[in-house]
């Protein structure tokens, strides 16, 4: 019970810096990560912090010369399609380390000595990486030494090789996007990192891996929503809140970076998948992603990297999405004159970017909804006081409040249901959100 309580209290403080944060535009729709093409990094170790109190002994990489040290995952790297890409790794553990990176040619390396896949840097050692990034696209780096080992000890990161063409996935038009966002999916045997941490190594067994925590972004939900950078969370800088306004378009980046397969359900739409590894799903070189597809869940699978558009328009719901002012909503108009395919009108307002077919129509007339009294109904943190987006009414005293804004919210989770846990308690693990924001509120 004692738990529990921490756990819920948690929560709450969590969902409420969120929010607030959100109002004040810390929490960006940007991915977090350095720049390059040159890079220094160290690997060592340190503890992390899990929602349900536990602190884990992992390895990682870090900026060298960075007051917090290692981070899990590793920082995203993020580079220009065709730069010469340098990086050194200094090794401050007690065991020798390295880096590989699948997807990319022509990598050699530099000093250390030679490994199974790579040249190794030895305690106290170091050694120094080079490539074209050639292609752009999402991709995954890791340890090459003991990798079963030292990717679940945290020795993980994500690269992100960007086109010429600004806010495109590739050099192709129908890979343009509004936003990105980075999901990096890992998971947890705590008995291997005991192990370790007692210098009990030959006690793993992996024929009996057994994960009990699962990430996104070196975060368990409900952290995966708080800001990124945190004070109290100095090895685990990144988060994974997804923000969007209506006909905007979200660049999804999955990284599957553990030995599980995960299923990464979107609520609220279905989403695109246009690149698999770095590759577009085109049917020749210059025609686009004319073979993607289309689905609800994306089956993660290990060492697998993916590219989806997302899109949330309210499409066919059947009502106004923005409320009519006999529900509470506010005097609005849908004016569509900006052309769309093949020609003529798009169907949406040129600036809400409402469906116009369901101006005006209201729940109740529509679909026989009516809205019942607050006494009557239970509160949710994120309820606004109303369904519509961007209208916020009068609540309970104490209930909701977490939705400043008048969002939308659609959890974005691990369809494994056991995934959505921390090490059994519930809510948590490999859950975040997406946030449908009004017209006018500024994601950056």
């Amino acid at each position: 019970m004692k738990t529990f309580k921490f756990q819920t209290s948690r929560l709450m403080a969590m969902l409420t810096l969120v929010m607030l944060l959100a109002v004040t535009q810390l929490v960006h729709a940007e991915i977090h990560g350095i720049t390059g093409p040159s890079f220094t990094l160290t690997a060592s170790a340190a503890n992390i912090d899990t929602p349900d109190g536990d602190s884990v002994l992992m390895w990682g990489y870090g900026v060298t010369g960075s007051p917090f040290g290692m981070q899990y995952p590793g920082p995203t790297l993020i580079v220009n399609q065709g730069e010469t890409v340098n990086i050194t790794l200094t090794n401050s553990l007690s065991t020798s380390v390295s880096m590989v990176f699948p997807g990319q040619t022509g990598v050699t390396s530099t000093g250390g000595s030679a490994g199974l896949l790579t040249n190794e840097a030895a305690p106290s050692g170091s050694v120094t990486y080079q490539f074209t990034a050639t292609n752009a696209g999402t991709y995954m780096y890791h340890s090459g030494t003991d990798p079963q080992l030292q990717i679940e000890m945290g020795l993980v990161g994500a690269l992100i090789v960007r086109p010429p063409q600004a806010n495109q996935a590739y050099s192709h038009a129908d890979t343009a996007y509004d936003q990105e966002y980075l999901f990096l999916l890992t998971a947890l045997d705590l008995d291997i990192h005991l192990a370790i941490e007692q210098g009990r190594p030959q006690d793993i067994d992996n024929t009996a891996y057994n994960s009990v925590h699962w990430f996104i972004n070196g975060r368990n939900g409900p952290d995966t929503m708080s800001p990124p950078n945190l004070p109290w969370q100095p090895h685990q800088p990144y988060n994974a809140l997804a923000r969007t306004h209506p006909g905007d378009k979200v660049l999804i980046r999955v990284i599957g970076a553990s030995r599980e397969t995960h299923p990464f359900h979107t609520h609220g739409n279905h989403f695109f998948q246009i690149a698999r590894d770095g590759r577009l799903l085109e049917s020749t070189p210059g025609a686009g992603p004319d073979r993607q597809r289309g689905d609800f869940t994306l089956q993660t699978v290990p060492g697998a990297t993916y590219d989806a558009l997302w899109e949330w328009t309210g499409e066919n719901l059947g009502w106004d999405i923005y409320g009519t002012p006999a529900e509470g909503g506010t005097a609005h108009t849908c004016i569509d004159n900006l052309p769309g395919p093949p020609a003529g009108p798009d169907g949406f307002d040129d600036t809400t970017h409402e469906y116009c077919a369901d101006h005006g129509k209201t729940l109740g007339g529509t679909i026989g909804v009516s809205l019942p009294e607050n006494q009557d109904l239970t509160f949710g943190g994120f309820y606004s006081g109303s369904p519509f987006l961007g209208v916020s009414a009068d609540l309970p005293p104490g209930e909701g409040g977490l939705n400043v804004n008048g969002g939308l919210f659609f959890m974005w989770h691990s369809h494994n249901a056991k995934e959505q846990v921390n090490n059994d308690l519930f809510p948590g693990g490999m859950t975040t959100m997406m946030v449908i924001e009004p017209p006018g509120v500024a994601i950056p």
